[in-house]
C-alpha cells in the first residue's frame, strides 16, 4: 500500500523528480516491474498535423499495488526539446511572411533550399592525374636536378629572361623593311588608311584631300587587315555597304580599273595581291585622278563593290615595285606558344604558373596578335604600359579572390593544365583569330538587330551557357558551396538590372567584363574548370591588351560611333530638270537639274549640304547673307552618259547630320526620288578619323 505522502504527491512533480534524478535505482526498479508500453500512432509524413521526424514520445502506464489507480508517465528524447506541435503549427511559424503562399509551393521550396546546402560531407573536387607518371614526370625532372628553392629560382629567372631577349629579337626583325627605289623606306599605315575621308571632311570639291594626280607613296600594311570591315551602313551610290571590306573597283578578268580614292588602302592591297592577309606586306600606291566607272570583282578573299559612276580621285599599285617587309605576329607566336608550353609543364606553383602566363600573354596580344592601332614601337609600349598595370592588380584578384588558387593548387597533372587551362587561355588570348567566325561585333541591341546572324549566334551562346551553368551549379552543390554563390550571382544580377534603369546611360557587356562576371563560377578543381578558366582569362587578356578597361555604362553618343543619328532629314522637293534636246543647242549646252528644300523649323541646324557621288559639291548657310542661297542648281554634260547620286544634310556649323538616302538622276536624264530614311557616309567610328585620312607629304 502506498503511504499517505505519496497518495498526495502531484503527479507532474513525481514526474520532475524522476527528470531530475533518472538514475534513481528503486524508481528504474518500481518501473521496470510491471511497465507496459502504447506506443502512439503516427500519421503519414506528408499531412501538415504530422510530427517532424526524429522527434518522438511514448506514455508509459503501471498499476498501483492494489489495482485501483494507474499512474502516467510521459518520456521525452531530449530534455531541452520542447514539446512537438503539430506540423501545421510549425509551418505557421516558419512561414509566418508566407502564408499567402499556397502550402505545396512553400513545401517545393523547402526542398530545393534543403537540396541546395548539399550533401552531409561535402568534400573538395581534386583531379586525378590520367597517366600520373608521365603527367608528373617533368616535376620528377625539377626534383632531380633543381632540388634546392634558390637553384629553381635562378632557373625561373634564367627561362624568363630567355623568353623576353627572344621575344624582342623577333619583334626587331618586324621594323626592317627594304628600301623601294625611287621612293624610300615604306610608310607604316594602319588597316583603314585611305586617301578620301569620308562624308564631307575633305570639304568643297574635295579641296582639302588634294592633290588628284601625279601624286603616291611607299607604304606597308599590317596583317589581318581583312577582318577591318564597316560596322555601321556606309553609302556608295545608292547603295549601303556594311559588314564587309570597304574596297571600291579595282581590276577583274575584263577590265583594268583603279580603286575608288575612299577605298581602304591595305585592303585594296590584298585584292589587288600587293599585300598578304597573313604576313602584311609593303608596296608604292599612286593617284590617278578622276576615273569613271569602278567595276566589282572578287579577289584574293576579298569583294570590292561596284561604282558605275564618277569620282575626282582614283588610285592604283605600282606593280613594279619591289621591297621586303613582313608582319612577324605568326613569328611571334611561335616563340609565346613554346616558351608558355615548356613553362606550363615544369612549374607546380600556382602563383609562379599563372602570373608568369598572364604577363607573357598579355604582352604578346598587345604587341603581336592584336595590338592597338599605334605605329612607332615606342608608342605602344607606353600604352600598354599603362594597361598592364590595373589589369595586374586585377590579375591578383582573380587569382587571390575569385577561385584561381583553389583551381591550381596542389594540381599535378601537368599535361591536363596545359591542354585545358593554358590552351584555352591561348584561344581566348587569340579571340580576333579563333573566335572571329561568330558573328557579333558588339553586344549591343543596335549591333544585334542589324548583323546578320547576331540573334541566333546570341541564343546558341546563351543555350551553351545555361548547360555550363547546370553543370557548374551541380559541382557547386556536392561541395557545398551553392548558396554562397547563387547569392554572389544574385547580388550581380541586381547590379545588372540596376544598371539598365540608368538615365542616358546604356550597358555594355565588354569581353573583359563578361570574363569578370564568370569566372567566379570556375572556383574549383575540375576538367571542365581547368577548360572554363583558363577561356575567360584569355578573353580578358585580350579585352584589355587591345581595347583598355572600356566603361561598362557608356552613353548613347559613345555607343553610337558612326550609326545614323535619327535627326531630321531634309525635304526636298521633285527637282526642276531641263533637258537641251534640240537640233540648235551649241555644245556649250548642258542639262540641269534644280533643287529647292523647306527651311527646317528646329534652330540648331545653320545650313544645308549636298554630295555628289559622295562628293560634297554644295553648301549654304541659312542667316548667313554671304552664303544664303536658297535652291541648288546642277548642270551636267548631256554625253556624261552615267548616272549621277545626289544626298542632302542638315549642318550645326561645319558638322553635318544625316544625309537622305540617295536620290537618283539617270543616265537618261530622269530623277528617281531619293526613299525614307538616312544614309551614312561617314567613317567606321570618329576615332578612326586620324587613320582614315592620309596626309601626303
Amino acid at each position: 500500500m502506498p503511504d499517505e505522502a505519496s497518495e498526495n504527491t502531484p503527479l507532474l512533480m513525481d514526474m520532475d523528480r524522476q527528470d531530475r534524478d533518472p538514475e534513481n535505482p528503486a524508481e528504474r526498479t518500481n518501473g521496470a516491474a510491471d511497465k507496459t508500453t502504447a506506443s502512439t500512432t503516427t500519421t503519414s509524413a506528408d499531412h501538415p498535423d504530422a510530427p517532424i521526424a526524429g522527434v518522438s514520445s511514448s506514455v508509459d502506464t503501471a498499476p498501483d499495488a492494489a489495482g485501483q489507480r494507474r499512474a502516467y508517465h510521459v518520456e521525452v528524447e531530449d530534455e531541452s526539446a520542447p514539446s512537438t506541435p503539430p506540423r501545421f503549427v510549425q509551418d505557421e511559424g516558419a512561414w509566418k511572411r508566407w502564408k499567402w503562399v499556397p502550402y505545396p509551393v512553400r513545401r517545393f521550396a523547402r526542398k530545393v533550399a534543403i537540396w541546395s546546402r548539399g550533401p552531409e560531407n561535402p568534400r573538395p573536387w581534386k583531379i586525378t592525374p590520367l597517366l600520373p607518371r608521365v603527367q608528373e614526370f617533368p616535376l620528377e625532372l625539377v626534383d632531380r636536378f633543381l632540388p634546392k628553392r634558390r637553384q629553381r629560382i635562378l632557373a625561373v629567372c634564367f627561362y624568363i629572361a630567355i623568353w623576353v631577349v627572344t621575344f624582342a629579337l623577333v619583334k626587331r626583325q618586324e621594323t626592317f623593311a627594304s628600301e623601294i627605289s625611287g621612293w624610300g623606306l615604306p610608310q607604316e599605315i594602319g588597316c583603314g588608311a585611305t586617301f578620301w575621308s569620308a562624308g564631307n571632311r575633305c570639304g568643297i570639291d574635295g579641296v582639302d584631300c588634294r592633290p588628284f594626280d601625279n601624286s603616291g607613296f611607299p607604304f606597308r600594311c599590317p596583317a589581318n587587315c581583312h577582318a577591318y570591315q564597316v560596322l555601321n551602313p556606309r553609302a556608295v551610290g545608292d547603295q549601303e555597304i556594311l559588314y564587309t571590306q570597304f574596297v571600291i573597283g579595282g581590276n577583274n578578268e575584263t577590265h583594268k580599273s583603279g580603286y575608288r580614292g575612299d577605298s581602304h588602302i591595305c585592303g585594296s592591297g590584298i585584292h589587288a595581291g600587293v599585300v598578304s592577309n597573313s604576313l602584311g606586306g609593303c608596296g608604292v600606291v599612286r593617284i590617278v585622278g578622276e576615273q569613271s566607272h569602278f567595276p566589282s570583282s572578287r579577289r584574293h578573299d576579298v569583294t570590292s563593290v561596284g561604282f558605275d559612276s564618277y569620282f575626282p580621285l582614283a588610285f592604283v599599285f605600282d606593280e613594279d615595285a619591289t621591297c621586303g617587309s613582313k608582319d612577324m605576329r605568326w613569328d611571334l607566336l611561335a616563340v609565346s606558344l613554346v616558351f608558355s608550353i615548356i613553362f606550363s609543364l615544369f612549374i607546380q606553383s600556382p602563383a609562379l604558373f599563372f602570373f608568369v602566363t598572364y604577363t607573357g600573354l598579355f604582352w604578346h596580344v598587345g604587341m603581336a596578335s592584336d595590338p592597338p592601332k599605334i605605329s612607332t614601337i615606342a608608342g605602344l609600349v607606353s600604352n600598354l604600359l599603362g594597361k598592364f598595370l590595373p589589369a595586374t592588380f586585377c590579375a591578383w584578384v582573380f587569382y587571390d579572390k575569385m577561385g584561381i588558387r583553389r583551381t591550381l593548387k596542389g594540381l599535378t597533372a601537368q599535361v591536363e593544365k596545359t591542354v585545358l587551362w593554358l590552351g584555352a587561355c591561348w584561344v581566348g588570348a587569340l579571340t580576333n583569330y579563333t573566335l572571329d567566325f561568330i558573328p557579333i561585333s558588339r553586344l549591343t541591341a543596335h549591333d544585334l538587330q542589324q548583323q546578320p546572324g547576331a540573334k541566333a549566334a546570341l541564343a546558341i551562346i546563351v543555350i551553351v551557357l545555361f548547360c555550363i551553368v547546370c553543370v557548374q551549379v551541380w559541382f557547386f552543390r556536392q561541395e557545398g558551396r551553392m548558396i554562397k554563390y547563387l547569392k554572389l550571382y544574385a547580388l550581380l544580377l541586381g547590379g545588372i538590372l540596376l544598371s539598365l534603369t540608368l538615365p542616358e546611360l546604356n550597358l555594355r557587356i565588354h569581353h573583359y567584363i563578361l570574363a569578370m562576371l564568370l569566372l567566379p563560377g570556375t572556383s574549383m578543381q575540375t576538367r571542365p574548370c581547368l577548360l572554363f578558366q583558363g577561356l575567360l582569362v584569355g578573353l580578358f587578356i585580350n579585352g584589355i591588351a587591345r581595347w583598355g578597361f572600356d566603361p561598362v555604362l557608356q552613353t548613347s553618343s559613345a555607343l553610337q560611333g558612326d550609326a545614323p543619328n535619327n535627326s531630321p532629314l531634309p525635304i526636298i522637293a521633285e527637282p526642276l530638270i531641263n533637258l537641251t534636246t534640240t537640233a540648235a543647242a551649241t555644245a556649250a549646252a548642258a542639262w540641269t537639274a534644280n533643287f529647292t528644300w523647306t527651311r527646317p523649323d528646329a534652330t540648331q541646324y545653320d545650313g544645308l549640304s549636298v554630295l555628289v557621288n559622295d562628293v560634297e559639291r554644295f553648301r549654304t548657310y541659312f542667316d548667313d547673307s554671304m552664303f544664303t542661297q536658297n535652291f541648288f542648281l546642277w548642270e551636267r554634260d548631256p554625253a556624261l552618259g552615267m548616272n549621277e547620286y545626289f544626298r542632302f544634310a542638315y549642318m550645326e556649323g561645319s558638322r553635318t547630320w544625316d544625309y537622305t538616302k540617295a536620290g537618283v538622276w539617270t543616265a537618261d536624264g530622269e530623277w528617281k526620288q531619293m526613299g525614307p530614311g538616312p544614309s551614312r557616309v561617314m567613317a567606321r567610328d570618329l576615332a578612326d578619323a586620324a587613320d582614315e585620312r592620309m596626309r601626303r607629304r
